[in-house]
């Protein structure tokens, strides 16, 4: 008897193993895409660049210059801003690496216009006066 149970479990076991065969291939195992960050490549010579621009808008009263280069390290510039009292306020600096200097300078002299207000007093309300009724009453009672 106990050699009909193990050929009866060896044939079950044959039998499960030949199941489990698929005709359709294992999916594919999940793999995480690659990270997407990369260092960032920086350049070897140091930078080098100059800019300048202007604004002078009469609608606004807007009017303004700036420019500045940089060779490496070594940064310098200016700007011109024209100030509501009409001086101009001129500011030139100069980084060599080692922090900013800046020289503050203003043109012109400042104008402010005189403040003499006008009193400006409302106009008088008109006065009421009563008018006379343009019908005479009904008299009260009977006539």
């Amino acid at each position: 008897m106990a050699l009909k149970l193990q050929i009866v479990l060896i044939i079950c076991m044959a039998v499960l193993a030949a199941a489990d065969r698929s005709p359709y291939p294992p999916p594919p195992r999940y793999a995480p895409p690659p990270p997407s960050y990369r260092e960032p490549e920086y350049p070897t010579e140091p930078p080098k660049y100059a800019y300048n621009y202007n604004v002078n808008d009469h609608y606004s009263g807007a009017d303004f210059q700036a420019s500045e280069s940089r060779d490496g390290y070594t940064t310098q510039g200016e700007y011109r801003v024209l100030l509501p009292d009409s001086r101009i306020q001129i500011v030139k600096y100069v980084d060599n690496g080692d922090g900013l200097i800046a020289e503050v300078t203003y043109e012109g002299e400042a104008k402010f216009p005189e403040y003499n207000p006008e009193p400006k007093y409302a106009p008088q309300p008109p006065q009421y006066a009563p008018q006379p009724p343009k019908y005479a009453p009904p008299p009260y009672g009977f006539a």
